[in-house]
């Protein structure tokens, strides 16, 4: 995330990221439903972008897989509009599989990394896989509150980089 030069700028999106932090973490149903329902608008979005493009292409076969990369969008995307509650489910167990294989990047590039970031990049991987392997092995009761609990966190987080002083947070 950009850090804003200005001081009061910073001061004032950390302020709305830890706001918008605490209000997923405190309603992590409605976070959660407003994030899936976020990914079906992109994915409509995006569907219909690819359809707008198919006049472009050459050829009939890559027309056709355009064509079925945009039905695959709008379908997903309308799917996640129309039943958020269902999708969730479905974006939880990506969520956990893509926490897991983002651990297995982190620790490998641990193991191959050397300089003081190592430690912190192999801590990274640990945590980073103990949360996916217990959002998978919860999967599907947990499924409400793990999207809006780990977005509002990571809002949190973000929030504490714009408090710090213009030279580490620009880095």
């Amino acid at each position: 995330m950009a850090v804003p030069a200005n001081q009061n700028l910073r001061i004032t999106t950390g302020v709305l990221l830890v706001l918008a932090g605490l209000a997923s973490i405190v309603f992590p149903f409605v976070s959660a439903l407003a994030l899936t329902m976020g990914f079906g608008a992109v994915a409509v979005v995006a569907g219909v972008s690819q359809l707008l493009r198919l006049g472009a292409i050459e050829g009939n076969s890559a027309r056709l897989f355009r064509l079925l990369s945009a039905l695959l969008y709008l379908g997903a995307g309308l799917y996640a509009l129309l039943f958020p509650l269902d999708s969730s489910f479905s974006l939880t167990l990506f969520l956990g599989a893509l926490l897991v294989v983002e651990a297995v990047m982190e620790l490998a590039a641990a193991a191959t990394a050397d300089g003081p970031a190592r430690a912190t990049v192999l801590l990274d991987g640990v945590v980073t896989g103990v949360l996916g392997v217990l959002v998978l092995a919860e999967w599907p009761t947990d499924t409400l509150w793990v999207i809006g609990t780990l977005f509002g966190v990571t809002l949190f987080l973000s929030a504490f980089r714009m408090f710090a002083p213009a030279d580490q947070a620009s880095a």
